[in-house]
């Protein structure tokens, strides 16, 4: 599971595709209505948030619309509940991490997308708000 904390106008279309998959799985996890991933680390950052559940649908819905403006058809109903005005602390450097990830990705699966990208700065998921600091900790990759 990846819920990626770039903005998705970054993501190719299997990257886009699939964190709107992986995003209604969290979302399921976080409702308590599966046994999988129930200690995936990415759901650290939405755990600890006053409701979850309303952070990561509002991560969802940007998602969905970075999706319709692709002319993809996400469901938006499947999303619970979202709120446009929140925000979650992210650091620099845990973006900065991610968009290398992307960038390597992208080099073999996508290298339009790639050198499109690469000439861009990366910017966070709208959900997200820049903060000084390293790689997060619950990053697996981290160490």
């Amino acid at each position: 599971m990846r819920l990626w904390s770039l903005h998705p106008s970054f993501l190719d279309r299997k990257g886009i595709l699939g964190v709107w998959r992986e995003g209604l799985l969290a979302q399921k996890v976080l409702l308590g209505k599966t046994k999988g991933y129930i200690n995936h680390p990415q759901l650290a950052r939405f755990r600890n948030t006053e409701d979850p559940v309303l952070y990561i649908g509002t991560y969802l819905y940007f998602i969905y619309i970075e999706g319709a403006n692709r002319g993809y058809s996400f469901d938006i109903k499947k999303i619970i509940k979202y709120d446009t005005n929140l925000r979650i602390e992210l650091t620099i450097g845990q973006l900065y991490f991610e968009y290398k990830h992307l960038l390597k990705k992208l080099e073999k699966r996508d290298p339009q997308k790639f050198n499109e990208d690469i000439k861009r700065k990366p910017e966070p998921h709208t959900l997200f708000k820049l903060v000084e600091g390293g790689i997060e900790p619950w990053e697996k990759s981290a160490d």
